[in-house]
């Protein structure tokens, strides 16, 4: 007969009766935790709720120093705060979110460390798909943003599955900002507009700033109805961030106020909050004060957006 290992010291008891507690006190502990994020948020909703936020998942590799851990270790703890990020955004209501997961200026940094966060991003992406279903649910789309094909090819393959995957959903949004920058994405867009345009530009090209057009001259007045005409609009369409509209708060973690060539086109009437926090400490309160910040500053951004 085998004797259950449990049971086989007098202090067995005693320790199972500990977790068992241990157990109730997380589930309590994790139940408040729960009510009071709801009654924050129905105090915050009484109030204008910004539809789009973007995040520049900037400390990963401070955290790891801080603690003595490895650079790998700081990346993984990163996307379990942009899991909880995540979560509180859309529990709130942001329909919105996008992040800067890897700029195009990354790939300049170590082989090994590159090569580290493919391999994390592949497995987040290919662990997700797993989920898709739960996702669905949620409705939320996943969009890939930025030069996909710089990505390693298990990445972006992992990537257009997950796009393919949620493309029917339109609950909520989040936007992945990948092999990105702004320097990248602003001459793209006008090349994309020029070459939409070029039956009609002739030998010339205009781009459109309120009521007139620069001809490396300087501005002068043209005719509002020209078929020859780039318009602000027309670089806004060919933009990568096109699919959504501007920010209304951009948030850079630990304490830099640096845009790190991020959404320079689409910040203009945009909040900068820059909570001191590491990416890995983000969490709740960061994300409630956030939103505070842009509510206390609403009309003010509402009347710069309206003199644009």
């Amino acid at each position: 007969m085998q004797v259950n290992p449990i049971i086989t010291t007098d202090s067995s008891p005693k320790l199972v009766e500990e977790e068992r507690s241990n157990g109730r006190i997380g589930n309590f502990l994790g139940g408040l935790n729960a009510t009071l994020r709801r009654l924050v948020f129905r105090v915050i909703a009484s109030r204008p709720i910004p539809e789009h936020i973007a995040f520049i998942l900037d400390g990963n590799r401070r955290f790891a120093r801080k603690w003595n851990l490895t650079e790998g270790a700081g990346h993984k703890t990163g996307f379990l705060a942009l899991m909880s990020v995540l979560k509180y955004c859309y529990e709130i209501g942001v329909k919105y979110v996008t992040i800067y997961a890897f700029s195009l200026d990354n790939f300049n940094r170590r082989p090994d460390e590159v090569q580290y966060v493919m391999d994390l991003m592949q497995d987040k992406i290919e662990g997700f798909l797993k989920e898709v279903s739960i996702i669905n649910q949620y409705g939320v789309r996943v969009l890939f943003i930025g030069d996909l094909d710089r990505l390693y090819e298990p990445v972006r393959i992992a990537a257009e599955k997950a796009m393919e995957a949620t493309a029917k959903n339109s609950t909520t949004y989040l936007l992945v900002c990948v092999a990105y920058t702004s320097s990248h994405g602003i001459p793209r867009a006008i090349h994309e507009a020029c070459e939409e345009k070029s039956g009609a530009m002739a030998n010339s090209i205009r781009v459109m700033n309120g009521n007139g057009f620069f001809n490396g001259n300087g501005y002068t007045n043209v005719n509002h109805g020209s078929q020859a005409v780039i318009k602000v609009v027309d670089l806004d369409k060919h933009m990568y961030m096109g699919v959504a509209p501007d920010p209304d708060i951009l948030v850079r973690s630990s304490g830099e106020t640096r845009l790190s060539n991020f959404l320079l086109w689409q910040t203009t009437n945009c909040l900068l909050y820059s909570p001191k926090a590491l990416w890995p400490e983000m969490g709740f309160w960061q994300v409630v004060w956030g939103i505070l910040e842009f509510q206390n500053n609403y009309n003010y951004l509402e009347k710069k957006k309206k003199q644009a």
